[in-house]
């Protein structure tokens, strides 16, 4: 597991030049990932190759644990940007397993990158890594956007957070080899039509509360 160096929060780019840098910083960081195991990604590495000073990557990343998990935001951001473009689905449990089936295959696409991130944003600190934290906040918003579901109730978010988390668990054992794809889809699947049984579809009951049921703030 990559060890956290320190408990400080990491800076945020201002400028257009300083996201620049973080944006090369993310992507040289990616490609080392998809190049070796996480163990051996070494920081100077990634400084190098994104043309900065190590004292730079440090500044905005303190350790590969908190610039895997913003790797991590920034793929999932990509995928977002993908899903907001979908299609229409037969029922709200269809279009959340449309976008947990999209994030493995594209997972599985680089799996020792995604090991990195699986792993750094699933064994992090959330008080000590933010970035670990929005993950969850990102995944649960593009899956409740998926669905159509503008104010949750406490349950939907419970079976959210449920699935989010069979999901990782469904991830990891894939990028093991201890499942194949075609069984982490039928995995996905099932737990989908499990944990969303109570899913409202919003086209039939309006973004109102559901049963009685008020939304969770």
């Amino acid at each position: 597991m990559p060890r956290i160096a320190e408990a400080r929060d990491a800076a945020e780019p201002s400028s257009q030049e300083q996201r620049a840098r973080h944006v090369r910083m993310l992507t040289a960081a990616a490609e080392l990932a998809s190049e070796k195991e996480l163990a051996r990604v070494q920081m100077h590495e990634v400084a190098k190759r994104a043309g900065v000073a190590i004292g730079t990557l440090y500044r905005y990343f303190p350790s590969k644990t908190h610039l895997f998990a913003a790797v991590m935001v920034d793929q999932l951001e990509r995928l977002a940007s993908r899903s907001a473009r979908k299609p229409a689905y037969d029922a709200p449990q269809d279009a959340m397993r449309a976008v947990l089936v999209r994030a493995t295959r594209g997972l599985l696409r680089r799996p020792a990158l995604s090991t990195a991130m699986v792993m750094s944003t699933s064994t992090a600190n959330h008080d000590l890594v933010p970035d670990a934290a929005r993950v969850d906040r990102m995944f649960r918003q593009m899956l409740l956007d998926a669905a159509g579901i503008a104010q949750p109730t406490e349950v939907e978010v419970t079976s959210v957070r449920l699935l989010i988390q069979l999901w990782f668990g469904v991830v990891q054992s894939c990028l093991n080899g201890q499942i194949s794809l075609t069984q982490a889809e039928s995995d996905i699947r099932r737990a989908c039509e499990l944990l969303l049984v109570d899913l409202r579809d919003p086209r039939r009951n309006g973004s109102g509360d559901a049963n009685g049921v008020a939304p969770a703030p």
